[in-house]
């Protein structure tokens, strides 16, 4: 059950308890999503959740939020086996009726192919949290992964120049003996 999240008070900063119980979430959340561990994962959601996940959409509750990460897991396990979500630089304001949570993200991606590893995105989360039965959960979890210019929410002036444009040099379609001899 939902419940007051400041029951004497919206205080101005996170306190220690609090922010301590969400990184413990969000370290939850990884480890459920990433080990497709489906009970660890949803139970950091509260009932009502929306989870906003950049490739599958916006979807709300337990069930559905079950069914995009059944679908991550298993339609595509060949991309997600071996992810590692890491989430860090934590702004936590809290709200009356919860907490906004904003952090970076990475995601370390275990090639299964090549057997390396990688980085496979980041990005920022900016997610709003509640008490449910007694216990930090998501209510609104959005990723917004950085796969454009404009998805970095920069705040300064943007002055980036364009990226020269390339000109492939035409193939040399000469046989290969041609190609090799000595110019000398």
């Amino acid at each position: 059950m939902t419940q007051s999240c400041w029951p004497e008070g919206v205080p101005a900063i996170m306190p220690a308890q609090d922010r301590a119980e969400i990184e413990e979430l969000y370290a939850r959340y990884a480890w459920g999503i990433d080990l497709a561990d489906e009970e660890q994962a949803i139970g950091t959601f509260a009932r009502d959740a929306e989870f906003d996940h950049l490739w599958q959409g916006k979807v709300q509750g337990h069930e559905a939020i079950r069914a995009n990460l059944r679908k991550l897991w298993y339609d595509r396990q060949h991309w997600w086996y071996g992810r590692q979500h890491l989430m860090n630089h934590f702004i936590m304001d809290p709200h009356p009726e919860g907490a906004r949570v904003r952090c970076f993200f990475q995601i370390i991606q275990w090639n299964a192919d090549y057997r390396t590893n990688f980085v496979f995105g980041v990005g920022t989360r900016d997610d709003r949290l509640v008490r449910e039965d007694g216990r930090w959960k998501f209510w609104r979890l959005t990723v917004n992964a950085w796969t454009d210019v404009d998805q970095v929410p920069w705040k300064g002036e943007r002055t980036l120049p364009q990226r020269p444009p390339y000109k492939m040099p035409p193939a040399d379609t000469r046989p290969f003996d041609e190609q090799t001899r000595d110019p000398f």
